[in-house]
């Protein structure tokens, strides 16, 4: 297999897993609609640095540490899932609360340092990543080639694909958000979220177990 047969292998791979709606698609959906575009993006940029660190984590064997270790594998899961559904809950009960417009508050947030964070910290918190990465970036290393250098690639071929399609969501999205951008709508996204993101913790640690 070449590098550029590896490439391919891989793309199709992880194409295919991108453009199934998940946790990623939710959060960057929600930042455009109830913030601004800008922040969809920072949220976005923040999921693939994430990735990156998770392509490097797992291409200088980090990663392969990590699922070796169970005790740390365990830790971050709970962590992960803790974060997840505390941020889930927190969206859910803002929502209940008497004498704040959501729309005005959801504006006065909008920055795109907070997305960038949300992104980040959602992906780096989950381990499930980089065990993927683990099991499937040895598989397309070609004889000869470096394996720091080819997971680093893959991941940045993941990376590329998640922008583009992630980054077309967004646009459509935004594009929607002019309708979509009331009171009444804000409230049940973030509910909605809260609840996708409650689901995604519970299952986590429901995993480990």
């Amino acid at each position: 297999m070449t590098l550029g047969q590896a490439v391919l292998s891989f793309a199709l791979v992880v194409g295919l897993l991108t453009i199934l709606p998940g946790l990623d698609t939710a959060l960057v959906i929600r930042g455009t609609v109830t913030r601004s575009r800008r922040y969809g993006f920072a949220a976005l940029l923040g999921i693939q640095v994430g990735t990156l660190i998770w392509g490097a984590a797992a291409a200088s064997g980090a990663a392969a540490l990590l699922a070796a270790s169970e005790a740390a594998y365990t830790v971050l899961c709970y962590a992960g899932a803790a974060y997840l559904a505390g941020m889930g809950i927190a969206m859910i009960v803002k929502t209940f609360r008497r004498g704040q417009d959501p729309e005005v508050v959801a504006v006065q947030r909008a920055n795109g340092r907070s997305g960038f964070l949300l992104g980040l910290v959602t992906n780096l918190t989950n381990p499930k990543v980089g065990v993927f990465y683990m099991a499937t970036i040895p598989q397309f290393v070609p004889a000869g080639q470096s394996p720091l250098f080819v997971g680093m690639l893959l991941a940045g071929v993941h990376c590329l694909l998640g922008l583009v399609w992630l980054g077309l969501i967004i646009l459509g999205a935004n594009r929607l958000a002019p309708r979509l951008r009331s009171a009444r709508v804000i409230r049940w996204i973030d509910r909605g979220t809260g609840g996708v993101l409650v689901l995604f913790g519970a299952r986590l640690a429901f995993e480990v177990r």
